[in-house]
């Protein structure tokens, strides 16, 4: 989904008004309520907060510049989790498909309940962040079955191409913290 994400992907940009603006911080706040202490430093209120559409249903919440969060199809619902295997980390972060291998080996998790093309959020072996979302390719039994191919297509992981134009934005100290906090042990 993102790895060739650019400019054309965009259909409108809108800098929502201050109700508006209340309530997708309210529901940001309801879904990951670990971020309410610094949700006024992600959020500033008098920050202009734009809502940036794209293809495929797509929606962008971006501030300063920077996009902090995003949906698909209008529904922010916490998705189910598959983990990867260790040795899986470092090609998923290059933007290769999760093959079925990698999430039935020891360190490997699946989620028995889901089904094909649901969207899943790939986490690693030892790891406390996502670094990936995906859709499966086929449910959760095929994958630990069939045990062979594509389990979950990758469509966004870390530094892919909506990270890249606003990573520089960060600054680096921030960046490294980012992808440390995401890749380093426990």
């Amino acid at each position: 989904m993102f790895k060739k994400f650019s400019q054309e992907d965009v259909s409108a940009q809108n800098q929502v008004k201050a109700s508006v603006q209340r309530k997708i911080r309210q529901s940001i706040a309801e879904e990951y309520p670990g971020l309410e202490p610094v949700l006024d430093d992600l959020i500033p209120k008098k920050s202009p907060l734009i809502v940036v559409k794209c293809q495929n249903h797509l929606n962008l919440v971006v501030v300063n510049n920077v996009p902090l969060f995003f949906n698909i199809r209008d529904d922010p619902n916490v998705m189910k989790k598959f983990q990867v295997d260790r040795g899986a980390i470092k090609f998923v972060l290059s933007g290769a498909n999760i093959m079925c291998p990698g999430l039935t080996s020891p360190g490997g998790v699946l989620d028995e309940e889901v089904l094909e093309d649901t969207p899943v959020a790939i986490m690693a072996e030892g790891k406390q962040h996502a670094l990936a979302i995906g859709y499966t390719k086929m449910s959760a039994k095929d994958i630990k079955n069939v045990n062979k191919g594509i389990g979950v297509d990758n469509m966004h992981y870390l530094n892919d191409g909506l990270w890249k134009p606003w990573l520089s934005k960060l600054g680096r100290t921030v960046r490294y913290q980012l992808l440390w906090d995401i890749l380093s042990e426990e």
